[in-house]
């Protein structure tokens, strides 16, 4: 992996991936410079031959020489392709699995700011892009290198002249390449870019595919998918039209190389100076001159490629990334209920942006449960990204066991917290992979129990597959109220020492519930729970009922008391008829 904060070249990127598999770089290498060299000989017996004929002499071993290098040839090239295709696989494998390591270990602000789509495409079409650089870039360079200088040493010694001329038709080559290999680098990177911005649209479709269609904005998005898909298009276009200029400079070169040799070598074998055996030797060197042009010109096109893709692939790297604080606490571990406190605490999403808590300060004992109630945009829902430390405060402490967050492990402090999101979010698969998915060693009985607990267990009775059922992309084969319930089973099951719900109720019927919430008031006699929600039947109950208001405490008491002393949390119970609700 490359650190983060190590900025490094692409190049240098593309040696750190190649590092680990340098062994089978280095065969590959070998056995393509070993097919080169079978080829190269085989001019020189063509010349031999073409010479015993002219001179009545035996051929039968030349032409067995040439069967074996023939073969040798085809055996050594087939070998030589496998190692370098399997290494490429395995670069593109390692890079993934770096990826993948980063993009799941990224703080939750760089996964807000930048578009799932574009991440996904980093991790398949640009990762992807690696094997050409293994295969093209790295080994077809290099190697394309050596057979061509050794190409040419050999077209040196059948005939200075005629090497000259070669050289001349591959310079003016060198200069065209050497015009368009800047403009292939940056209709790369606007290709490498299109396509992210395409997977970032097609995200943004399927991730609301339900709402697009509700809002009859299929023609809509079809049209904004035509236009990410046109512009990728139009941009790919460029690349290739560069790429194309180059490889075909390279042929063209050959090509115009062979014409000059094939005049100024016919001359010469006229006036005696080299003979016809030499000038055909000669020619066929020129036919061996193609494959190495081309890989040179391939790989530089082809790095051009693979550095605008490791580029976007070490723009992820540079993403901050969750990590323990260095100075980390060592603790006991602890059983029961835990404690929260929040002391003096700012905080804001970014910076620029109006602070979301503004001096936020309260305590939650161990065991009960507790409420964060107000209006929306008060600030409750971060109460608990604090807490998980998906962010981290401004300024002030919060504390859990009387610890500073900030110095928990962070699976440490994770594994303490059972956590039910607002939009209780299930995950696509089966209905056992979801609820095992924060405990995944827990037994059949306790997901049983834990079933009962939140009333799933008559739904999954009437399941042909019962857990086995697959729940959609997106829980979407489940209502609303079954995947809210899924998303509270899951967090019972982690058994956890504090149990936050994010409106763990709102998709419920009145019946499931009161269900529910005779639920939580169980749990919260072995458990700490920390509970939002917006409708005050589920908190009327609570120990202690917190208040907040424009990221501010305003009052914190019991139901009773916050509706005689409070003016909002009286408005908001009369609103829903619970102001004399005992």
């Amino acid at each position: 992996m490359i650190p983060a904060a190590v900025r490094v070249s692409p190049a240098a990127a593309m040696v750190a991936y190649l590092r680990p598999h340098l062994p089978a770089l280095i065969a590959g290498a070998l056995l393509s410079l070993a097919t080169a060299a079978t080829g190269l000989a085989l001019p020189l017996v063509v010349r031999e031959l073409i010479g015993r004929l002219g001179a009545d002499r035996p051929v039968g071993g030349l032409i067995l020489a040439m069967s074996v290098l023939v073969l040798a040839n085809a055996g050594i090239g087939a070998t030589g392709s496998y190692v370098l295709e399997r290494a490429a696989e395995s670069v593109v494998l390692d890079a993934r699995h770096l990826l993948v390591e980063r993009l799941l270990g990224l703080r939750l602000s760089a996964v807000e700011e930048t578009e799932p789509g574009d991440l996904m495409t980093r991790v398949t079409a640009d990762a992807d892009v690696l094997r050409g650089v293994v295969t093209d870039t790295f080994v077809g360079g290099v190697t394309g290198s050596i057979t061509l200088v050794a190409t040419l040493a050999m077209m040196g010694f059948l005939d200075p002249v005629l090497f000259l001329v070669t050289l001349a038709a591959l310079a003016a080559a060198v200069v065209v390449i050497g015009f368009v290999v800047p403009r292939i680098g940056r209709a790369a990177r606007h290709a490498r870019e299109a396509v992210g911005a395409l997977g970032a649209v097609l995200e943004r479709v399927f991730g609301a595919y339900r709402t697009v269609k509700a809002s009859g904005a299929e023609a809509r998005e079809t049209a904004r998918l035509h236009h990410a898909a046109s512009t990728s298009f139009a941009a790919s276009i460029r690349a290739a039209k560069w790429s194309a200029l180059a490889g075909n400079t390279a042929g063209l070169a050959v090509q115009g190389a062979f014409l000059a040799v094939l005049s100024v070598g016919g001359g010469r074998v006229a006036s005696g100076r080299i003979d016809v055996a030499t000038l055909v030797a000669f020619l066929l060197y020129i036919y061996y001159l193609m494959p190495p042009a081309n890989a040179v010109s391939g790989a530089v096109t082809e790095y051009q490629s693979g550095a605008a893709a490791v580029t976007r692939i070490l723009e992820v790297q540079r993403l901050p990334i969750e990590a323990d604080p260095p100075d980390a606490a060592v603790f006991p571990v602890r059983t029961g209920p835990a404690t929260v406190e929040f002391r003096r605490v700012d905080f804001r999403y970014r910076v620029g942006l109006p602070l979301v808590h503004r001096q936020v300060s309260f305590c939650v004992p161990a065991g009960g449960m507790t409420a964060i109630v107000g209006p929306s945009g008060a600030g409750k829902t971060t109460v608990f990204s604090l807490l998980e430390r998906f962010y981290d405060p401004e300024a002030g402490h919060l504390l859990v066991d009387g610890m500073d967050v900030a110095q928990w492990p962070l699976a440490r402090l994770r594994a303490v917290i059972g956590y039910v999101e607002q939009d209780a979010p299930v995950l696509s698969g089966t209905l056992a992979e979801n609820l095992r998915f924060g405990a995944p060693a827990a037994t059949d009985e306790q997901v049983a129990q834990a079933l009962r607990t939140t009333r799933l267990d008559g739904m999954v009775a009437a399941l042909p597959a019962g857990l086995d059922t697959t729940v959609g992309h997106r829980g979407v084969k489940l209502s609303g109220g079954e995947r809210q319930r899924v998303a509270v089973a899951r967090a019972l099951l982690r058994e956890p020492r504090l149990l936050l719900l994010d409106e763990a109720t709102s998709q419920l019927d009145a019946v499931n519930e009161s269900a529910l919430r005779e639920t939580i008031s169980d749990i919260a006699a072995t458990t700490t729970a920390l509970v939002v929600a917006h409708r005050l039947s589920t908190v009327t109950t609570a120990d202690r009922i917190i208040v907040m208001d424009a990221g501010e405490i305003r009052a914190v008491g019991t139901h009773q008391e916050l509706v005689a002393a409070d003016p909002l949390y009286g408005e908001l119970a009369a609103t829903q008829f619970l102001a004399t609700r005992e």
